[in-house]
């Protein structure tokens, strides 16, 4: 059994692990053709689907076994701002960050996000949410751990190295090899075969960090949120159907 204080980090950990996996198929999904709009509403839709009846269900078993006060149902002006929040961190940030995925790389795309914690604390700091001393050793601690997050996330993003091959049997590569020959003239595989180039990974990277920072603020924004409405559950599975709605119409538009 897992500590309770232990909890959040073993949680954090998961989620990080989760992030990972979508990072790789999303850009697998993106390589095979499929649009950036379809899949961010197939990805909104099957959490709305699975979300709000669990929301709902578990509303309204807490009202029945509970004595307590009854929440306060959703107002059209908590609606209206869980709209705005669906806007900000599901359907602009997704669609940027898919985007920008999609000219860049699954590693790249998983590195980008470290920049987050960066983002997060500069815009607490702002909103002034996050205090720092500059001359205690915890607020030179949080300035470097920020520089050096920082430093890391643009050293993978616009360093690209020399390219790892995996060691595969002498067999296989030649199938590879055999594979690439009968497939070159084909121009759809020959355009997945094509290099991004310099500018669009570089543009890509910029969008990154840009969904990121969005990604950062629709974060921070939710803290007084929560602590308007509590039940996190219903509130996230109404951005997720907010977010479902709005991606319908931004791709009619694109």
């Amino acid at each position: 059994m897992v500590d309770g204080g232990k909890t959040p980090y073993v949680v954090a950990v998961a989620i990080q692990v989760i992030y990972m996996g979508l990072f790789v198929v999303s850009k697998a999904a993106f390589n095979s053709g499929i649009n950036t709009y379809v899949f961010i509403f197939y990805r909104l839709a099957a959490a709305s689907a699975l979300l709000l009846p669990i929301a709902l269900i578990s509303n309204r078993r807490s009202r029945l076994t509970t004595k307590a006060t009854p929440q306060r149902p959703m107002s059209y002006r908590l609606l209206f701002k869980l709209f705005l929040y669906a806007l900000l961190g599901n359907t602009f940030t997704l669609n940027v960050y898919n985007v920008s995925l999609k000219q860049t790389s699954a590693t790249v795309g998983s590195a980008a996000t470290n920049s987050m914690p960066v983002f997060t604390f500069l815009i607490a700091l702002l909103l002034g949410l996050e205090k720092i001393k500059f001359r205690s050793r915890s607020g030179l601690g949080k300035l470097a751990g920020v520089a050096l997050c920082l430093a890391g996330v643009l050293v993978i993003a616009f360093y690209a190295g020399p390219s790892i091959r995996p060691l595969a049997h002498p067999t296989l590569q030649w199938k590879s090899f055999s594979f690439l020959l009968q497939n070159f003239e084909d121009p759809f595989f020959a355009h997945k075969l094509c290099l991004v180039s310099n500018g669009a990974w570089i543009r890509g990277t910029f969008l990154l960090l840009l969904a990121c920072a969005t990604w950062s603020l629709w974060i921070v924004l939710l803290v007084p949120l929560l602590k308007e409405y509590p039940n996190k559950l219903m509130a996230t599975a109404m951005q997720c159907l907010f977010g479902c709605t709005s991606v319908v119409f931004c791709g009619c538009d694109g």
